[in-house]
């Protein structure tokens, strides 16, 4: 396997590995419109504190490590928005391998921490605290959906 920094350049076989990837069980989101799925990996891949990674068998992008870098009071993070290995290369310790070749890329580059956010209910769970992620006590995710019918001038 070969650990590499991706850019836009690679947005096709980003694109690619992450619709194949988060189409299916068990995420199984709908990534059908190519404009929105562009516009997606364009804000993950193209923006001036990116930073993407690849875990390439051969020519093929098999890892896939999408974030951005971010400046903390306790020192530089890699905020990963999205992290995905190839479904047929899943459950092979590929995905800890590349997790190990990040972590090692980052300490060179003085970043200190990775920062993610993923659902209990999935396996990337288990595989995160398995990698030595720990849940955050004290933080709490929080959304809001917003409804065009509550905008003011919507009535």
């Amino acid at each position: 396997m070969e650990f590499r920094l991706l850019s836009t350049q690679d947005k096709e076989p980003v694109t690619a590995l992450f619709r194949d990837v988060f189409t299916e069980d068990p995420w199984n989101d709908d990534w059908s419109d190519p404009e929105q799925l562009g516009a997606y990996i364009d804000d993950l891949i193209g923006q001036s504190n990116s930073l993407t990674l690849g875990y390439l068998d051969g020519d093929r992008l098999v890892g896939l490590s999408m974030g951005r870098i971010k400046h903390w009071y306790e020192g530089t993070e890699y905020c990963i928005d999205e992290f995905c290995i190839a479904g047929p290369y899943q459950h092979q310790g590929i995905g800890s391998s590349f997790l190990k070749e990040i972590e090692a890329y980052l300490a060179e580059k003085g970043i200190r921490h990775i920062f993610l956010l993923t659902d209990r209910d999935v396996p990337a769970h288990a595989f995160y605290l398995k990698n030595g992620f720990r849940e955050l006590e004290n933080n709490v995710s929080l959304a809001k959906k917003i409804d065009s019918l509550s905008v003011p001038g919507n009535d």
